[in-house]
């Protein structure tokens, strides 16, 4: 199990390398170096976030019925073949085309990869396994992010082509690190695979488990709070009511992933005994203080200086809350999920953190540059509101699922919470083999 989980995190982080060369850089090769115009870049970035929408809906099946390495593997190449098309665009009709494909492929290997993670670890690893997932991805698109920058010019297309190219080999490299790996079978996943019930059940059963979707409503709130502001809203309202320059914007996403990469196996060691719930709910307390601080670099009265040390703040306050939900969230999905399910339980998840992550700029942007006030309460409000649905979500979920340390033998046994059969009845706790 180790050396397999070795390899999907190695393929995981290089292939966050690759996209940490494009990501920062993507507006600016639409717009600026292919003088496309900021309307077709915003054209582009939303194609990218809908192509996303439309494929998971059907990817969980897949998974389940097919497994998630082949499912990987296929995503990594179209990713890869999006990646260098954008590359070479020089048109509108491409450079939307492409991003679709690119946007489609990305958005597969999400959830193909944390079930690559469920079937690899068992209830006493996969809060570390998730966690050090988190923590390599986010070195991987820093790193790329910086080693980028160095590169592009954007009097030379060619730099940024560069760039696409890179990014498509890194994809083309983690479906060939992944492929290596020998998928665990499990004896409910033999029988499922052999009667043809892998994957049964749909989003009927889905909806059906309360805790999961209490789950999935929380997932939404926390990516819209969070994610969906890093740069559209908060920058708007940074730049607008702060007044801080735009160049502090990436210190302050720099500020962002410090925090994380160096914090994030401390926060490991304190939350890993603790109740999830908790820990999700005490996301929300410190997130809230974030948009406070926020509210303070933009309304209050303090000098520039520290108006923008405030910012620079409330993305470090940000970053400290992900480290907390990296080892909380993912793996919860995956208890709750039953075992023949994983897939789908993944898939519907990252759903929903799309939508919110396509729902948050829409908002937010507009109040943020012009709505200073409304747009601070707006998403303190929020962030408490993590809190509440984060202890109302914990009323739900078994005491293993809660805290996975509670297990008497954490790699053999986990309770597991099936959808319920009733209405009125609350989830059922089941002990399953993993």
């Amino acid at each position: 199990m180790g050396a397999a989980l070795r390899r999907i995190q190695l393929g995981s982080a290089l292939s966050a390398f690759g996209l940490g060369f494009t990501v920062p850089y993507l507006y600016v090769y639409v717009a600026q170096v292919r003088d496309l115009g900021a309307g077709t870049a915003g054209v582009v970035l939303a194609v990218f976030a809908m192509a996303a929408l439309a494929v998971l809906p059907f990817t969980g099946r897949v998974i389940d019925r097919r497994g998630p390495l082949p499912v990987l593997v296929v995503a990594s190449v179209v990713a890869s073949l999006g990646a260098a098309a954008l590359g070479f665009s020089s048109q509108i009709t491409a450079s939307v085309l492409s991003a679709a494909v690119l946007g489609a492929g990305t958005a597969v290997m999400q959830p193909a990869l944390a079930t690559m993670l469920v079937r690899c670890s068992d209830t006493g690893t996969r809060t570390r396994a998730f966690a050090t997932q988190f923590f390599l991805q986010n070195l991987g698109l820093g790193i790329g992010g910086l080693v980028g920058g160095q590169i592009v010019d954007t009097s030379r297309p060619e730099s940024f082509t560069l760039l696409f190219l890179i990014e498509a080999v890194m994809f083309l490299v983690l479906g060939a690190i992944t492929a290596t790996v020998r998928m665990p079978r499990t004896p409910a996943l033999a029988k499922a695979a052999a009667d043809g019930s892998a994957g049964q059940g749909g989003l009927r059963v889905l909806l059906s488990h309360r805790a999961m979707v209490q789950l999935c409503v929380l997932g939404f709130v926390l990516f819209f709070a969070c994610y969906g502001q890093f740069e559209s809203g908060l920058a708007a309202y940074g730049t607008e009511a702060a007044g801080i320059e735009p160049s502090t914007l990436g210190i302050a996403l720099a500020a962002n992933t410090a925090v994380i990469v160096v914090a994030q196996f401390v926060v490991l060691r304190l939350v890993e005994r603790r109740r999830r719930s908790r820990v999700i709910a005490w996301v929300g307390l410190i997130w809230a203080f974030a948009w406070i601080v926020a509210g303070y670099a933009g309304l209050g009265h303090g000098s520039q200086t520290m108006a923008t040390a405030a910012m620079i703040s409330t993305y470090a306050l940000f970053g400290l809350g992900e480290s907390m939900l990296s080892p909380t969230v993912a793996p919860l999905v995956a208890d709750l999920a039953p075992e023949s399910m994983v897939g789908q339980y993944n898939s519907a998840f990252a759903l929903c953190k799309q939508l919110a992550l396509a729902v948050g700029p829409a908002v937010g942007g507009p109040m943020g540059a012009s709505l200073h006030g409304p747009y601070i309460v707006t998403f303190v409000l929020f962030s408490l509101g993590i809190t509440v649905l984060a202890l109302r979500l914990g009323r739900r979920l078994t005491p293993v699922q809660d805290q996975p340390s509670l297990a008497a033998a954490p790699s053999r046994v986990v309770a597991v919470s099936l959808p319920e059969n009733t209405p009125a009845e609350g989830p059922a706790p089941v002990a399953a083999v993993r």
